[in-house]
């Protein structure tokens, strides 16, 4: 299948009138938020890594599920004060990223989404996310949920294709398999062979392209159930 203009499959590609046309119709029935960062990813992975794993990821699922998906600028800084030893990370406090995300999803919400899927890059964006989930859901009362990408890897494909067995890792096998299919200039093959961690030299991109079909295939999977009602979160009810 041919790919979708971007036009079609970013929200920010359309005018007001497009993205208007298309939310009355009813076509347009979930929208995906990429969360990430853009931190050190030792020395062969650019910095931009978990910001590019998630909006390829997000933007392979609005493809396949076209005309019915949309895809939110991403946020493109996340948590990650534990990497701020190392110069050019960049990092949001839990306060502010929290409530900028609170933002950008009451926002979808008031242009008319029921179901959004907060697609998550980055490891330190987790347990903020899962502390205030049901606070957002019992405020905003949509079928809101939140997902790193990698959960959805079949584990079976992960066993199949990763010689250290271990995901995601930080700028390990995984991401750097991930990196090598998906936009191999990001990777610095002098320097993967030069640091001492040697355990990325295990990455293929054939692995790679494999565990990404996987996570395209089954997050795309879940991302149709919630549009046809099959999968919706639970409201919390606070007493």
């Amino acid at each position: 299948m041919a790919d979708k203009p971007m036009a079609e499959i970013l929200l920010g590609k359309h005018t007001r009138r497009e993205f208007r046309e298309r939310m009355h119709s009813g076509q347009l029935k979930a929208c995906i938020v990429p969360v990430a960062a853009t931190e050190q990813h030792l020395e062969h992975l650019a910095m931009e890594h978990d910001w590019r794993s998630c909006n390829h990821i997000a933007n392979a699922i609005a493809q396949r599920l076209s005309p019915h998906v949309i895809v939110a600028p991403s946020m493109s800084i996340g948590i990650s004060e534990h990497h701020m030893r190392h110069k050019g990370t960049l990092s949001a406090m839990p306060g502010s990223w929290l409530a900028t995300l609170y933002d950008t999803i009451r926002s979808l919400r008031s242009a008319g989404f029921e179901n959004i899927l907060v697609l998550n890059g980055h490891g330190g964006n987790v347990a903020p996310c899962e502390g205030i989930w049901p606070q957002f859901l019992q405020r905003l009362e949509i079928n809101l949920q939140f997902k790193s990408y990698w959960e959805f890897l079949d584990p079976a494909v992960a066993e199949a294709n990763l010689k250290t067995g271990r995901y995601p890792g930080h700028a390990q096998e995984f991401e750097t398999a991930f990196a090598l299919a998906a936009f191999p200039e990001n990777v610095r093959h002098d320097a993967m062979a030069e640091q001492t961690d040697q355990e990325p030299l295990s990455a293929t991109t054939e692995a790679g392209q494999a565990m990404i079909e996987s996570i395209v295939e089954n997050t795309s999977r879940f991302l149709a159930d919630m549009m046809n009602g099959d999968n919706r979160i639970e409201i919390p009810k606070f007493h």
